[in-house]
């Protein structure tokens, strides 16, 4: 009975009678090959070869026969190795060991396939069912107690997903592109040192239900870090920890503080309000946007009612000895004359009204500029020497006789 190769690793299966004086040698040949069985190959294939076949020699030698198997050489497209003979049925460890960055694609017969990348390894069984022999990725749903990586864990498809839990309630999963999604109920970070977001764009954004609510743009303009709502017509609210609302940013643009302490500082410990945009007013109004008070860019203040004063009320005295008084500048005036003069009000407001001390130094005649209505007995009393009280009213900005002044007799 003649010697056959049937089984999966091609041994002579010695006939009935074979191999008299030889049945040593091919048993020895027989034990090598098994032990090449469980061992490492190489095999090249020719360069740029679109196709290769590896055929496990019967009762001789060959990397094929190996379980681990690297295949080498240089390619410029896919090859795809068949595995013979078709009727094989055995586990495979084959690493793409070839240069040129294409793949291999292991098959066995027109079943099923099983590509391999550039420098990868899997685990594939050949089934040995004939001409329609399938290669199965062994590990394709691996199932492990604890699985340890000493290096990179790569998941080489779009779309990919990894799952945590019995119920798989945890996921990871790859949006097919360059993105990630983290699913968990709920997501714990707990860093024992510094935790850091960063974003090449420069964008932070807190999400509801996958719609964005607050965003942070670290980059939009020079210099600014801007937080805001991403919900139109969203206020926002900075809360205590019992809920109690502390500050509200109203969709409006204004800013309502709730409870009675308000402290703003810069580093010299001064408080400052003040517009962020050029030639605007500070103004001041009522709940229902009644304007009280208004700092205007020109840095003048109205009042919009009456003032009430606890303590006294006090300005400034300015020193004008040429008896042209600048009202712009204050309200109460002091004038020592050096010579004669003429009595008169630049930069009036109508409404404006205040006090002169009026010191004549030595009989200077006094007169009035046609803006002033004063009385001809004042101007002769004040043309002599002493000190005077002079009291003036703005009835209007400008015109004739306008500036209505009195005067005291001589104070001793």
């Amino acid at each position: 009975m003649a010697s056959t190769y049937v089984n999966d690793l091609r041994l002579n299966e010695l006939g009935t009678g074979d191999g008299s004086g030889t049945w040593g040698t091919t048993t020895n040949t027989n034990l090598e090959l098994i032990a090449e069985g469980l061992s490492y190959g190489t095999e090249g294939i020719t360069t740029n070869a679109d196709t290769h076949t590896s055929t496990v020699a019967d009762g001789s030698t060959d990397p094929a026969r190996s379980m681990y198997i690297e295949y080498t050489g240089t390619l410029d497209s896919a090859c795809t190795i068949t595995i013979a003979p078709n009727t094989l049925s055995r586990v495979h460890f084959i690493e793409n060991g070839t240069s040129g960055s294409q793949n291999i694609i292991i098959k066995q017969g027109s079943g099923a396939t099983v590509t391999i990348p550039p420098g990868d390894t899997k685990a594939v069984y050949l089934d040995g069912a004939g001409s329609t022999a399938k290669v199965v990725d062994a590990f394709a749903s691996l199932n492990v107690i604890d699985l340890k990586v000493q290096d990179d864990l790569v998941l080489s498809s779009d779309s990919s997903v990894i799952t945590m839990g019995a119920d798989a309630d945890v996921s990871i999963t790859h949006d097919g592109t360059t993105g990630v999604t983290i699913a968990a109920t709920p997501i714990s970070i707990d860093s024992t040192g510094e935790l850091h977001l960063n974003s090449t764009t420069g964008d932070i954004k807190l999400q509801d239900g996958g719609v964005d609510q607050i965003t942070f743009d670290l980059d939009g303009t020079s210099g600014e870090v801007i937080m805001k709502p991403a919900v139109n017509s969203d206020d926002l609210v900075i809360s205590q920890f019992d809920g109690t609302e502390v500050v509200r940013i109203e969709d409006d643009a204004s800013l309502g503080l709730v409870g009675n302490k308000l402290n703003i500082a810069n580093s010299s410990s001064d408080v400052v309000i003040k517009p962020l945009t050029d030639a605007k007013d500070i103004i001041f109004q009522q709940f229902d946007g009644t304007a009280v008070m208004t700092v205007q860019d020109n840095i003048s203040l109205s009042i919009d009612n009456d003032i009430t004063v606890a303590g006294r009320a006090s300005g400034h005295v300015t020193t004008d000895n040429d008896g042209s008084f600048d009202l712009a500048v204050g309200n109460d005036f002091k004038c020592t004359t050096a010579g004669g003069l003429t009595l008169t009000f630049t930069n009036p407001a109508a409404g404006q009204s205040g006090n002169i001390m009026f010191i004549n130094g030595s009989n200077h005649t006094i007169a009035a500029h046609a803006s002033v209505a004063i009385n001809a007995d004042v101007l002769t009393t004040i043309s002599a020497t002493g000190t005077y009280h002079l009291a003036y009213y703005c009835s209007a900005a400008s015109g004739n006789n306008t500036i209505l002044v009195s005067g005291s007799a001589i104070l001793t």
